[in-house]
């Protein structure tokens, strides 16, 4: 009688290490489209120095004060739980990218000559799909 385990691969397995995506980059008008049509899916979304995160009893509500300013609030029912403002005109770029625990975090960039830093972020349940933006005006829940 023989002991031990056997391993048998399909067609379309390989033993190579597990395909890492590449981070995408793109600019913040186009991150803030997609975002506001993916209010349901984000986890959490902060600054260096706060975090709101997502609760099952909170919903998300992304919108324009002005052209200068966005807001994400988090509301519970008809209650402000929290807000984060946010300066567009500051932004660089946004930059995703699939996290170790697999979540998709897109970090909001913003440089001049010497520096560059994230002044907001983004935690997300599913990756940025531009294929999916040109198809427009859904709104999806996760």
């Amino acid at each position: 009688m023989r002991v031990g385990v056997r391993y048998a691969l399909r067609p379309n397995m390989s033993l190579s290490p597990k395909h890492v995506p590449t981070p995408i980059t793109l600019p913040f008008e186009k991150f803030w489209s997609w975002l506001q049509a993916h209010a349901n899916c984000i986890l959490r979304a902060g600054t260096p120095d706060t975090v709101l995160f997502d609760h099952e009893d909170f919903h998300w509500h992304l919108a324009a004060e002005d052209e200068a300013t966005l807001v994400v609030q988090l509301v519970r029912g008809k209650e402000l739980v929290s807000e984060m403002v946010l300066l567009p005109n500051e932004i660089a770029y946004v930059q995703c990218e699939l996290t170790e625990s697999d979540e998709y975090m897109c970090e909001c960039v913003i440089e001049n000559e010497t520096t560059r830093e994230v002044a907001y972020h983004f935690v997300m349940a599913h990756e940025y799909d531009e294929a999916e933006q040109a198809s427009g005006g859904r709104h999806w829940t996760h």
